[in-house]
C-alpha cells in the first residue's frame, strides 16, 4: 500500500498536466515520456508485478470465496487495461511529435482515463482486497511474500536496463545473447 501512495502522487501530477493541456497549452512530449516510464516501470512492472507474481499467484493456491475471486479477476483485468492505455498514450505521443492533429485528443483522453482509473483501482485494492485476503496467509507466509517482494524490487533496475539494451539490439539486428541460468535467476 505504500507504493500506492507514490502512484497517487504521480497521478496527481498527471492531473495537473492534463488540466494545463486542456486550458489550451501544448503537449510536453518529455512529460508524456516520463509518465509512460513511471507507469510502466513503477506502477506496472514493479507494483503490479509483485501483486501478480507473488500475492495473486499465492492466492490462486488458496480456497477463496466468490467475492474475493471476482475482485482478483477484476484487478488482473484492470492491470491489462492499464497497460493497454499506457501503450496507446505512448503511441499517441509519437504520432503527436510527427504532426498528427488527432494525437492531442488521444493524449488528453488517455491521460484523463489514467487520472480516473488509478484512484479507483487503488481504492479497490486498499479497501476491498489487500486487508481481507491476508487472512488466507499465516504470519510465516506473509513474511515470505514480503521477502520475495524485496528480492523482486532489487532485480527491477536490472530488468529495466536489460530490456532497454535488448530493444537496441533488436533495432540493430544483434543476436540476443545467451542467458546465464543463475544470474539473479535471470531476473
Amino acid at each position: 500500500m505504500i507504493e500506492h501512495r507514490i502512484i497517487e502522487r504521480m497521478i496527481h501530477v498527471v492531473s495537473m498536466e492534463l488540466e494545463r493541456i486542456q486550458k489550451g497549452n501544448t503537449i510536453d512530449p518529455a512529460f508524456i515520456d516520463e509518465t509512460v516510464d513511471f507507469i510502466r516501470i513503477y506502477a506496472d512492472m514493479t507494483h503490479h508485478g509483485k501483486e501478480e507474481d507473488i500475492l495473486f499467484k499465492a492466492l490462486k493456491k488458496k480456497e477463496l470465496n466468490p467475492e474475493i475471486s471476482r475482485i482478483l479477476n477484476e484487478l488482473l483485468e484492470e492491470h491489462v487495461i492499464g497497460r493497454r492505455t499506457v501503450g496507446n498514450l505512448a503511441m499517441a505521443k509519437e504520432q503527436h511529435i510527427h504532426g498528427s492533429e488527432k494525437a492531442k485528443e488521444i493524449i488528453v483522453s488517455k491521460l484523463a482515463y489514467l487520472v480516473d482509473f488509478y484512484p479507483k483501482h487503488i481504492e479497490k485494492e486498499d479497501k476491498h482486497f489487500f486487508v481481507s485476503v491476508m487472512k488466507h496467509f499465516s504470519k510465516e507466509e506473509q513474511d515470505r511474500m514480503l521477502e520475495e517482494g524485496y528480492i523482486y524490487d532489487r532485480k527491477m533496475i536490472h530488468r529495466k536496463y536489460d530490456s532497454k539494451v535488448l530493444g537496441f539490439e533488436e533495432k540493430f539486428g544483434i543476436k540476443k545473447p545467451k542467458r546465464s541460468k543463475n544470474w539473479l535467476d535471470y531476473l
